[in-house]
């Protein structure tokens, strides 16, 4: 018999850098969740991703038990590590932050995939080219 859930948090967290700091303890926190339980099993999920920002949907069950499912990190924070750039251009269409090739954009799409609304790599790169625009980075080929 499934467990009954009490609640479904939402949380983007540095990969293999969670600590019991805010945000991560005080929204377990609240829950009773053991929190360095959490911060273990997600560093240890996460250890080969560093330098991404992993999201994980974290299920709280009524018994104070836990599991999470962990997704692919933000296409925008992808763009920002293939264009080498910090932050995004405040002006996108004036200023531009940075540069992607045709290849990044493959790259990235194909990483996105699983959590994109697209048929096929194509689709998905045109997706994350217009994240990219949006952003103020330019596609290249």
């Amino acid at each position: 018999m499934a467990k009954p859930i009490k609640t479904t948090l939402k949380l983007q967290i540095k990969a293999g850098e969670a600590t019991p700091a805010p945000p991560i303890g005080p929204a377990l926190g609240q829950h009773g969740v053991n929190i360095g339980a959490f911060v273990q099993q997600f560093n240890e999920a996460t250890k080969d991703m560093r330098g991404d920002v992993i999201p994980a949907e974290i299920t709280i069950y009524e018994d104070r038990s836990f599991e999470f499912k962990l997704k692919t990190p933000p296409a925008s924070a992808l763009i920002k590590k293939a264009a080498g750039i910090e932050k995004a251009s405040g002006e996108s269409g004036k200023k531009v932050a940075g540069k992607i090739t045709k290849d990044d954009l493959r790259k990235i799409a194909e990483k996105k995939m699983i959590d994109l609304n697209a048929n096929d790599v194509e689709a998905a790169m045109k997706i994350i080219a217009g994240t990219a625009k949006n952003m103020g980075v330019e596609v290249i080929d």
